[in-house]
Parts: structure tokens; sequence; C-alpha cells
């Protein structure tokens, strides 16, 4: 199997699994306790069904909208997804250029593995940092002082990982930040040659935007869980978000919302946006999935802070779904991981290439020339 068998996100998470050692397979994967949150990201959009409307001379669509401040050429973009280094040598920079090639956002995690000034100067492109309020509050200030000298045109800050979910998957296969030889990986490691030789020769791992201020992560073996929970604070509130806000002053966006009434708050601190998430079903298990969420909180804030919705998306159907029922636009993380993990930047370029493509032609058959046609006229439920 090659790039050039994947044609959607499923074909690229089966090269992704052939190609990376089963414990980074499986930290990209997996979710917490039990999965079940992270099956029905997927499966909530099998709850409805789209309209379409015939003969309604479309043409080629306009795919294009305005999310946190940035005209982007499609309602989808790059969630915020950490330590990428891991999942192919080239990392952030390969997936911010790639998303710069599609015209859409590309958003740095704070565990990213490229610092906030390496991928400014390789990408134009719009990015949006994404930051975690840290115990240490000088190194809070610094991600977003950085930020600002750099050029990212937005933020978000990601408010539901105050303590780390129970990641079974990471315990099982012995996941590690940088990756360690264990009695259960080390056959894994050698049996995926070229992963290990890509690690081992190009950059060392680090936690780029954090390893001047901690070690803890970087240059010691610790699993992804620890770190955050020994590095986040857990009493982080609303004034923290009002702070973040002031102190950035430009587009923000709060990632991790999932209730009407935290929507409405976030309209209330002036968030320009809310990311309904549940960080990819790997927190709160047995939570709502983004999608279930969406009616609910568009009908209480919509028109007063824009909506992305982010978990599941797997199909251009999704964001269209999405989208007719209120959402700005939409973000995903595991599928471009996986497109990464497959090919690197062609990987993630192909990728965002399909589902451009998918967007485009359901747009057509939808019978809607942009994105302002889309609205729940084209929803019906089951």
């Amino acid at each position: 199997m090659s790039l050039n068998d994947c044609y959607n996100v499923e074909d690229f998470r089966k090269l992704a699994k052939k190609k990376l050692p089963a414990p980074i397979f499986h930290y990209i994967d997996g979710g917490s306790d039990d999965e079940t949150t992270l099956k029905r990201n997927t499966e909530s959009f099998l709850k409805c069904d789209l309209v379409p409307n015939i003969l309604a001379s479309v043409g080629k669509p306009d795919l294009s909208t305005t999310v946190l401040g940035q005209k982007i050429d499609m309602p989808l973009f790059l969630s915020p997804t950490a330590m990428q280094r891991l999942y192919h040598h080239e990392g952030d920079k390969a997936s911010a250029k790639a998303a710069e090639k599609y015209g859409t956002f590309y958003s740095m995690s704070t565990m990213a593995t490229s610092s906030i000034e390496e991928v400014s100067n390789v990408s134009s492109g719009p990015k949006l940092f994404q930051l975690y309020i840290h115990k240490d509050q000088s190194l809070t200030d610094n991600l977003i002082d950085r930020c600002k000298s750099s050029g990212f045109k937005a933020l978000c800050l990601t408010v539901d990982t105050v303590v780390a979910g129970n990641r079974e998957r990471d315990h099982r296969w012995g996941f590690t930040t940088p990756p360690k030889l264990t009695a259960k990986s080390i056959m894994s490691f050698m049996t995926h040659p070229n992963w290990s030789l890509n690690y081992l020769t190009h950059e060392k791992f680090q936690l780029a935007n954090v390893s001047h201020f901690t070690k803890k992560g970087s240059s010691i073996a610790k699993g992804v869980m620890e770190y955050i929970n020994e590095q986040y604070d857990p009493a982080m509130s609303w004034k923290d978000a009002e702070y973040v806000v002031k102190k950035w002053g430009g587009p923000f966006a709060l990632k991790g919302v999932m209730s009407v009434d935290d929507a409405k708050r976030a309209v209330e601190i002036g968030a320009s946006a809310i990311m309904i998430s549940n960080h990819g079903g790997r927190q709160l298990d047995g939570s709502r999935a983004p999608f279930d969420q969406l009616p609910a909180i568009a009908d209480a804030v919509g028109g007063k802070i824009e909506i992305i919705v982010d978990g599941g998306i797997r199909r251009g159907t999704h964001v269209l779904k999405a989208l007719s029922l209120g959402a700005t636009a939409c973000s995903f993380g595991k599928a471009f991981l996986y497109a990464l993990s497959a090919g690197g930047q062609q990987g993630v370029e192909m990728l965002l290439k399909r589902m451009k493509d998918e967007i485009t032609r359901d747009m057509i058959l939808l019978g809607c020339k942009n994105i302002k046609e889309l609205n729940k006229t084209k929803i019906a439920y089951r």
C-alpha cells in the first residue's frame, strides 16, 4: 500500500499503522477509557441526512469562509496536535506548509516539536497557536508574546485538559516522550526500521516551545499524561481565560467547549470563537460528541460568536452537515496525523486535496453555490 492508494481517511490510517511503531500509532489512534466517545465522534454524523436541491445552477461552488479574522479557502483546517516529530521527521513544518498550500489554518500545539519561530520561518499561511495554562505563569506569557512577534494570526486556549484522560493504550504500549524501548515495544521499533532510522538521524526530539523552561518531557523519558499532570494548572478558571483574551488582544478561541452555558460565557468574556471539542475522545469518556452538541450551542450563541466543530471529521459530508447546523468551520486532528505519518507533507497535501474535492463535489450535489447557502433546510433527522 502506498500514498497513491489512499482515497479517504481510513486508507491513510491503514498506511500510518503500517509505517509507525505500535506505541506511536496507538497514541494517535486511541482515546480514553473504553473509547466510547472516540467512536461516537464520527458515528454522530450518521444521525441525520443531507437534503439536496436540484437544478440549482451551482457551477463551481465557493468554499471560502472567514474564521478567526482570516479568510480561508475551505471551511476545514488542521487542529492543534502535539509532538508531530514522532509521526514524521518534518513534523509541524510539513503540516504548516501543506496547510498554506491549501489556503487554510495550520494550528500549533504548545507541545509542538518545532518552535513558534521555526514554523513561522517556513510558512506564511494563517497560523493558530494552541495554549495551555501552565503552573508557571511566565511560561504562558512567554508563549503569547512569541506568537505576537512571529505573526501568528489567532490563539486558542484548550480548556478540557486540566488533568490527563486515562489513555490506556499508552499504558499498554509504553508510550513515552521521547520514545524508549520496553520489553513490549522493542520488536515494533525493530520491525519499522525506516521510522527508527529517520527518528535517529534527524533533529533530536524536544518540546521546542517549552524546552528552555523545563527539561520534563524533553531530556528525559516521560509519559505525556505525566507531563500534563505535572505542568498544567488544574486550577485553571474563567479568570485565566479572560487574562489570555486581554493579553493576546486578537482573534481568540476557547477549545473544549461542550455546554451551552460555557458557550454563552465565552461570548461574555470576549472570545471570537469556540471550538466544540472533547479532545478527540481522549479526555472524558462518555461525554457527548461535538456534532451532537452543535444544534443547541448554535441556537444559543449562533451569530454572536464563531463556532468550530472539532472531532470525528472524516468526510466532506461531515463538514457540510456541521455547517448546515450552524458551524462556521470544522477542524480535524487524527485524520491529518494519519496522513502526516503516511507521507509527510505530501501525505497531508493529499488528504487536504481529497477533502477539498469531496466538499466541492458534495456542494454541487447538494445544490449550494457557497457556504452561506448551507442551513437547516439541508438537514433531515432520521
